[in-house]
């Protein structure tokens, strides 16, 4: 690792606990406390949202959005907003009905907690107000605000978003899955939220439309290679490490990358998924060295 790349990792360590800090209290003001009623729903919502996690997504939405020249203010409510739809999507995602797990970033999932009920409408109300958010943030324009909730629900839904990637990945347990099916259902389930995220940056920052272009093509490299590294994780990682169930993916026999290409075989993939995203930043005159970094520290993440 040169001198650069380190100073680089720095600065995006420094920027990750930064917009994580600002992330956690702007989320702490617009989630109602575990006193509000019904107690239980709030209560099942801020354990699954105040968890610990890394807030990848809003980190992702923060930089686009800064490196287009938006203040870092303007992109908070936006942020906490697609972090909302994050934390819902993991909430259902673990129920018995769905991936079925009982960990979740180190600690029992919601249902587990609160009960299924409750964890269904606490996913329920987090989307809700995650939509809500992005409505009345009187800091963007009206304009914006349609854009922002036209790319949150397009990522959350079908048939191009969450819902029907993890339909797909549900369908394709326990039968023979290929390398394009399953790079479909990932570009859905995983990659289109990490892509309304960076779109939304560059909304927020007034990019013009073929800048866009570049952000929607940099963020689908990035979405991939967060599957992937997801993938190799799922083998090599320890429960402690990883904050959830290791080898659940095979134990379910879910089509995987690692179980598609081999261990090997999916780090190489991973390298040149890697290497699209970086060549895709090239287009921009803007400075990138946080979007490099980024893709850099979804390739080599450990946790």
């Amino acid at each position: 690792m040169t001198t650069t790349d380190i100073s680089l990792e720095t600065s995006l360590r420094e920027f990750q606990v930064e917009t994580q800090e600002l992330i956690d209290a702007e989320l702490d003001r617009l989630i109602p406390s575990e006193l509000t009623p019904p107690a239980t729903v709030h209560s099942a919502i801020r354990w699954s949202v105040f968890a610990g996690g890394k807030r990848f997504r809003p980190m992702l939405l923060c930089a686009v959005g800064e490196c287009f020249g938006s203040p870092s203010a303007a992109l908070l409510p936006a942020a906490c907003a697609v972090e909302m739809i994050h934390a819902y999507s993991l909430i259902h995602d673990d129920l018995p009905s769905m991936d079925d797990d009982d960990l979740r970033r180190g600690r029992a999932t919601c249902h587990i907690r609160f009960g299924e009920a409750a964890a269904i409408l606490a996913g329920d109300a987090l989307q809700a107000l995650a939509f809500k958010t992005v409505a009345e943030d009187e800091n963007l324009s009206t304009e914006q605000r349609t854009r922002l909730v036209r790319e949150i629900a397009i990522a959350s839904g079908t048939p191009s978003g969450m819902v029907a990637g993890q339909a797909l990945d549900l369908d394709a347990e326990s039968r023979a899955v290929g390398g394009d099916e399953l790079e479909q259902i990932h570009r859905l389930k995983t990659g289109a939220l990490i892509g309304a995220a960076a779109r939304c940056g560059a909304i927020i920052a007034n990019a013009t439309n073929a800048q866009l272009s570049v952000v929607s093509d940099y963020a689908a490299h990035l979405g991939l290679l967060f599957q992937i590294t997801d993938d190799l994780l799922d083998v090599t990682a320890s429960a402690e490490a990883l904050g959830k169930t290791p080898g659940k993916d095979m134990r379910a026999a879910k089509a995987t990358y690692v179980n598609i290409h081999g261990l090997d075989g999916a780090r190489q993939l991973g390298e040149q998924v890697h290497a699209r995203a970086l060549a895709t930043l090239e287009q921009l005159d803007q400075r990138t060295e946080r979007l490099h970094a980024i893709a850099d520290y979804i390739l080599n993440r450990t946790t």
